[in-house]
């Protein structure tokens, strides 16, 4: 029987990719989304994969969510964190709202939705828990250190919580990819992204979310269970770690 996934923001950008390469490496998944309703429909036409909608920043929401996935199909063995809002601004400018609600999504997020299956993968033994973090997260940026703050709080999250799950054949790790051509990162200027994004990423080019759902597909695999409490980087060569 197929495993089941569950990808958080999988209606759009690298969530979609993730969700899409998992249903051809033969799982069985679902699509979490939280508001562009026109896009989630979109991606069920074309994918066949169903997409149910709720906030991860909402401990409640995240719990009837959940509950709804597996009853349509099966308890949840692989979670792919990838839900994630910016909210950018100078520190001095930010608002505690940009700061919450970034905090809330990005990294409040993980507790809500892995606390959900985490009880049910120890007492089967197997689970697969992915987040996916951000290059920003290990180097910093300026404008964003909500986000920044958040990132880097998903490795912890996921360090700490890798230890607690090896015994129980549940492997947790996290993927930080570089500039992805994302919506989000091809609405930055042009000229921006031309001259001063891509000339510091040494592959010369911007990542593509297929890149990232073939890192996701290899964390997520039985033949992985030896990997855990791991950050891998895929940016291109931008940052090391």
């Amino acid at each position: 029987m197929s495993r089941v996934a569950l990808v958080t923001g999988g209606s759009r950008g690298i969530g979609a990719a993730i969700a899409i390469a998992l249903k051809a490496a033969g799982y069985k998944v679902a699509a979490n989304y939280a508001g562009n309703d026109e896009a989630a429909a979109a991606f069920t036409a074309e994918t066949g994969i169903p997409a149910f909608k709720w906030s991860v920043a909402d401990y409640a929401a995240c719990k009837a969510g959940v509950a709804q996935v597996e009853a349509a199909l099966g308890p949840v063995e692989v979670l792919v964190n990838n839900a994630g809002i910016t909210r950018d601004a100078m520190f001095h400018k930010m608002t505690p709202a940009q700061w919450k609600e970034v905090i809330d999504t990005n990294l409040t997020g993980l507790f809500n939705m892995t606390h959900q299956v985490w009880t049910g993968m120890r007492d089967r033994k197997f689970g697969r828990v992915i987040s996916i973090s951000s290059i920003n997260g290990q180097k910093g940026q300026a404008g964003q250190a909500n986000y920044s703050a958040a990132k880097a709080g998903d490795l912890g999250f996921t360090k700490a919580l890798a230890q607690e799950g090896a015994r129980a054949g549940i492997t947790v790790n996290a993927i930080c990819p570089g500039y992805i051509a994302t919506e989000m990162v091809k609405a930055i200027d042009e000229k921006v992204l031309n001259e001063r994004i891509i000339p510091q990423i040494p592959v010369g080019r911007l990542g593509e979310p297929e890149e990232i759902a073939r890192a996701v597909v290899f964390l997520a695999a039985d033949e992985a269970g030896f990997i855990t409490g791991s950050t891998l980087t895929a940016n291109g060569g931008q940052f090391f770690v």
